[in-house]
């Protein structure tokens, strides 16, 4: 698998899957009628860093940005947001993407990332606290969640 950072031309191949997952109303706090338009705004928007895994195929499987969570003096804290195509999932792609992810975070200057909206049914969070996030907080009953009605959405934190 290799991992690097985004072209101008992988959008049309990560979209599929941004489309489908944030449609499925699981995992993303994003409208699920989004438009392309409106979804690539959001996925690779000025000051984001936003990174592709390519499988042996040379498909992109994978996707994440990073950014500043916030400005001015807080500006050293980043947010990433983490997508795997659901055909690929389970083979440890996510893992991989994200400990390239924080390492690259890490590496330009940022000193924590947060999330501030990961869904608490989402498998991921498994994978966040293996890899050191911890819950800061649950906002209760904040995500209409497509099969499991309204759930709590986490706001998850870790040093880098």
């Amino acid at each position: 698998m290799l991992i690097r950072e985004a072209a101008a031309g992988d959008w049309p191949r990560i979209w599929p899957f941004w489309h489908r997952i944030v449609a499925a109303r699981e995992t993303y706090a994003w409208d699920p009628d989004t438009s392309e338009e409106a979804a690539r705004a959001l996925w690779t928007g000025p000051g984001k860093r936003v990174y592709v895994a390519e499988d042996d195929t040379g498909a992109v499987v994978a996707s994440a940005y990073v950014t500043a969570n916030y400005g001015g003096p807080a500006a050293r804290v980043a947010n990433a947001g983490f997508m795997v195509d659901p055909d690929h999932g389970g083979r440890g792609i996510g893992r991989a993407l994200a400990k390239h992810v924080l390492a690259a975070a890490k590496a330009d200057g940022y000193r924590s990332m947060v999330f501030n909206a990961v869904v608490e049914t989402n498998p991921a969070v498994g994978l966040w606290t293996s890899l050191g996030f911890t819950v800061l907080g649950t906002v209760p009953d904040a995500y209409e969640h497509a099969r499991h009605g309204p759930v709590g959405l986490h706001i998850m934190y870790r040093a880098l």
